[in-house]
């Protein structure tokens, strides 16, 4: 098991909703409050942690930036924002012994064709914070709330230069759909890919809504889930006996969201105290599977690709037009960025797994980066094996 601490693990703290503040975007208001009203951050930390926190999450959502220009103005503020709160947490932290981590919050913005941002301005954005919190100590980070595909990969892949662990929750609405129309099981196949902890929801789903959609990816993850349910119009014990479901269930990351309390957090501890069981056999799960941002496609021992589909003006209608023919996976020749970049647009349309072939790793690399996903990796090219492995572990891509 990935979790390198005792399960149930709760994560959770004081954000600056908690507060009744709230920030957006690149307005780093909010952050600002928090670390002009450090002590009174730092006595609420210390009821919560006396309650039951497992895991301290300093209060770092939104201290980001993301466009060039604001990035570059505000880059010494996202440092020390970042650095601070993180301070402040370690120290409310350090008689409780529990790990201190930070919140990463979406960054609002979305990449071709659900918007008009670039994927590396969101990376950027996301590793100027991380490294940040990665130089002042923290053991782990929540990527918390996301919206689209594009978002999540971007902060795991910032994520993943650190050496601590990475927890990441989806937002999805009643019928389990994010805002760019993704799922939780393509995240999963996606994320769980590329190296993260644990995988799940958050937003502001109640634990019997979460329930249902959690189960359902579980005999597919490969890595323990996690959820953060709202304990919005709840009591301390109603909201403890409905989170309990969740840990029968065997999901073993929790915390809690919404209009929250110390009392909600002991009472959610005391009845973690109950015997659970997180044993699962994580090796045998079914999650050989390459993704788009809206499904998952569990594949078979044999790949059957389709012949090289050029990146033109019609490929929107060439990947539609392959759903009626006898293959089970699309390859797509790529021989320019501006080809990865089309690809990009239109990966959301196909109904079958994406394979893509080119003979440069440069454009390889740049295909498993933009193209929102888990893709197949055509090895019938030019690239070196080893390379192709190499590029491909880092974005969790499958290699064929």
């Amino acid at each position: 098991m990935n979790v390198p601490w005792r399960l149930p693990f709760l994560l959770g703290g004081p954000a600056a909703e908690d507060f009744h503040v709230s920030s957006a975007g690149d307005d780093l208001s909010a952050e600002q409050w928090l670390l002009q009203n450090g002590e009174l951050l730092r006595k609420k930390q210390e009821e919560w942690l006396a309650a039951g926190i497992g895991g301290l999450c300093a209060p770092t959502a939104f201290s980001h930036a993301f466009s060039p220009d604001h990035r570059e103005a505000l880059r010494e503020q996202v440092r020390l924002l970042n650095a601070r709160l993180l301070e402040i947490t370690r120290g409310a932290a350090q008689r409780f012994a529990v790990p201190v981590g930070a919140r990463i919050g979406s960054s609002g913005l979305f990449v071709p064709p659900h918007g008009q941002a670039d994927f590396d301005d969101i990376y950027n954005g996301y590793r100027d914070q991380i490294r940040v919190l990665e130089q002042n100590g923290a053991e782990f980070v929540l990527i918390e709330n996301q919206f689209s595909m594009a978002d999540m990969r971007a902060a795991v892949l910032a994520s993943r230069t650190s050496d601590f662990s990475v927890f990441v929750t989806l937002s999805v609405d009643e019928s389990g759909k994010t805002l760019t129309g993704g799922s939780l099981l393509s995240a999963v196949i996606t994320l769980q890919a590329m190296g993260v902890e644990a995988i799940g929801l958050g937003g502001l789903m109640s634990p019997p809504e979460m329930l249902p959609l959690l189960k359902e990816v579980m005999p597919h993850a490969s890595i323990p889930l996690c959820a953060i349910p709202s304990a919005d119009g709840l009591s301390p014990e109603e909201f403890a006996e409905q989170a309990c479901t969740l840990l029968r269930a065997g999901i073993p990351v929790l915390g809690i969201g919404g209009d929250q309390t110390p009392a909600h957090w002991r009472a959610l501890h005391k009845r973690a105290q109950e015997p659970f069981s997180f044993e699962s056999d994580y090796a045998d799960a079914d999650c050989y599977a390459a993704a788009t941002e809206a499904e998952a496609f569990f594949l078979g021992s044999d790949i059957t690709l389709s012949e090289p589909i050029e990146c033109s003006l019609a490929l929107e209608e060439d990947l539609i037009d392959l759903d009626d023919e006898q293959v089970n996976a699309a390859l797509i020749e790529l021989n320019t960025l501006d080809d990865v970049m089309l690809l990009s647009q239109f990966a959301s349309v196909t109904r079958l797994p994406l394979a893509v072939h080119t003979d440069s790793r440069t454009i390889l690399e740049a295909a498993l980066r933009y193209v929102q996903g888990r893709l197949i990796v055509d090895t019938n090219c030019q690239i070196d094996l080893e390379l192709i492995e190499r590029t491909a572990a880092k974005y969790g891509a499958i290699v064929y």
